[in-house]
């Protein structure tokens, strides 16, 4: 019987327009009925999910749970009660900043309570509307952040060749960094070993769950390392192509088609 299900949100859970469909929430709830904790893993902050799990009847419970940050965070919804939390050095920040600063991107850098972005393009500020709030900058440093905690850096660009050039670029700076891609727009780096699939076995192991009782459910290489994770990997249908062979499970629904739901009926419910 699996005991958790870990779902990515923007391409996996939400539609395009970032709704959830009545099929996704019914199913969801069902699969709460038969004792199955679903835990969204997110690249966003928790900050940002309230909405999510208003939908879901998961806000502010006690014993649910949240994936923040590509597994940078772990908090209990109940009271927003942070478990785990790991981020960057300023240093790293700061010199990813400035990097950035050389090439054609959008530049993203969190912090536990606002993300910061410089270069804040039309496109990016359609794609982020109703997901998070931000603070535009314009400064050629971040020194301002110096006393402030920060989880994770991005760039955005929706050449993902384009991003894959910058991580070779990188190299002298992320062997220390966790590099992973999202939504097919940004790249972003995170501390070693701190990844979704990690922030999810230390959350099977605070519950006492087996990694054979796990399902994990994602759309991009973010969510690799916890689909790799999980007693059962699923990629939904619009998952990108290099992640294909990794998966256990594709589901015939894509996220506007309420590909959760399948995975839900099919290993949960057994319908």
């Amino acid at each position: 019987m699996y005991k958790i299900i870990a779902c990515d949100l923007d391409e996996t859970l939400l539609s395009d327009d970032r709704s959830i469909s009545k099929e996704n929430i019914e199913a969801i709830h069902k699969a709460k009925a038969l004792g199955v904790k679903f835990v969204p893993a997110t690249g966003r902050g928790f900050n940002t999910v309230d909405s999510t799990l208003k939908e879901l009847g998961l806000f502010d419970q006690e014993n649910e749970y949240v994936i923040s940050y590509n597994g940078g965070a772990i908090t209990e919804n109940k009271g927003s009660r942070l478990l785990h939390f790991e981020g960057i050095s300023f240093e790293l920040a700061s010199k990813l900043y400035k990097r950035g600063l050389e090439y054609n991107v959008c530049i993203h850098i969190y912090t536990k309570e606002m993300v910061y972005v410089y270069g804040y393009t039309k496109e990016e500020k359609e794609y982020l509307a109703s997901r998070m709030e931000v603070t535009e900058i314009f400064d050629d440093n971040i020194d301002f952040l110096k006393e402030q905690e920060i989880v994770k850096a991005l760039y955005m660009n929706t050449d993902y060749t384009y991003l894959q050039q910058i991580e070779e670029d990188l190299k002298d700076l992320t062997q220390n960094v966790d590099v992973s891609y999202s939504s097919n727009r940004y790249i972003e780096f995170n501390h070693k070993g701190v990844n979704k699939g990690n922030g999810l076995l230390s959350l099977a192991e605070l519950l006492g769950v087996k990694q054979e009782e796990m399902i994990a459910i994602g759309d991009n290489y973010n969510d690799l390392s916890m689909i790799k994770a999980a007693g059962l990997g699923v990629g939904v249908r619009n998952v990108v192509d290099g992640m294909k062979k990794d998966c256990d499970y594709i589901t015939k629904a894509d996220n506007n088609e309420s590909a959760v739901a399948e995975v839900i009926r099919k290993f949960i419910l057994k319908l």
